[in-house]
């Protein structure tokens, strides 16, 4: 990334809670399968990193995990207090996280390691982490091997994260090797819902207002006439969730 596109990634990753309802509304959650994954057996205590709304905090939490919530935007952490008053919801970020040395078995981040400055970040999750501590990222993408979903992919820019899953993930030094989990699944999905979900994406939100009036109409418009959708109230939307941990050294 340049240095002139710098601004304009800063004002789409600080958007989200502008839209923090509608991302809790419209965002899907993580699939049993990657959860089941990425948990390890011997974990007890966990932080999950740009938690966002909890989408990821809440499953964590229903594995019996101690989960600490970490999320730079207040709205979204209003959000999450409201879904899970009793986790605690940090101010901070994956560059400075508010909690002490060896404090974590694992470390999540769902949906967010895009907007991370990873120089800085990996070093300050393997302090927070025990030895032998787990770091994992995870995104759910669409599915564009579907007719309709790929209709859509050109109405709607990819998302950085989007963008970053077509990559190899790699997570780096100070951790060992990363390891790698794909699942696919679905969601059913009708056009209102659709609708809120475009409209949670950063490149949405920050769009000129006639530019996001556009998008929306040509979203309603390929709901209306693709014949995958077209007359259904209700209709699966296609996701692939990829999932990638990488342990610190044992001492």
């Amino acid at each position: 990334m340049t240095d002139a596109e710098e601004p304009r990634r800063r004002e789409r990753a600080g958007s989200f809670g502008r839209a923090a309802g509608v991302y809790e509304r419209a965002r899907p959650g993580y699939p049993d399968d990657a959860v089941d994954w990425l948990v390890p057996a011997d974990a007890r205590r966990a932080v999950d990193l740009g938690a966002g709304t909890g989408k990821l905090t809440r499953a964590l939490v229903a594995r019996g995990l101690d989960v600490t919530a970490v999320e730079p935007l207040a709205g979204m952490r209003a959000e999450l207090t409201a879904a899970l008053p009793g986790v605690p919801a940090l101010d901070g970020t994956a560059e400075a996280i508010p909690l002490p040395d060896a404090s974590a078995h694992l470390v999540t981040v769902a949906q967010a390691w895009h907007w991370v400055d990873e120089a800085r970040a990996l070093p300050e999750v393997a302090r927070v982490l025990r030895p032998g501590g787990a770091l994992v990222l995870v995104w759910n993408v669409r599915d564009e091997g579907v007719d309709w979903v790929r209709a859509l992919s050109e109405i709607v820019d990819p998302s950085e994260g989007e963008l970053r899953l077509r990559r190899a993930v790699e997570i780096g030094p100070p951790f060992g090797p990363t390891e790698p989990f794909l699942t696919s699944w679905e969601r059913e999905m009708d056009v209102e819902l659709l609708l809120e979900l475009v409209a949670s994406r950063s490149g949405v939100i920050t769009a000129e207002p006639a530019r996001r009036e556009a998008i929306l109409a040509a979203v309603r418009e390929l709901a209306a006439t693709h014949p995958d959708l077209a007359g259904r109230t209700t209709f699966p939307m296609p996701y692939r969730t990829g999932c990638f941990r990488a342990r610190t050294p044992v001492a």
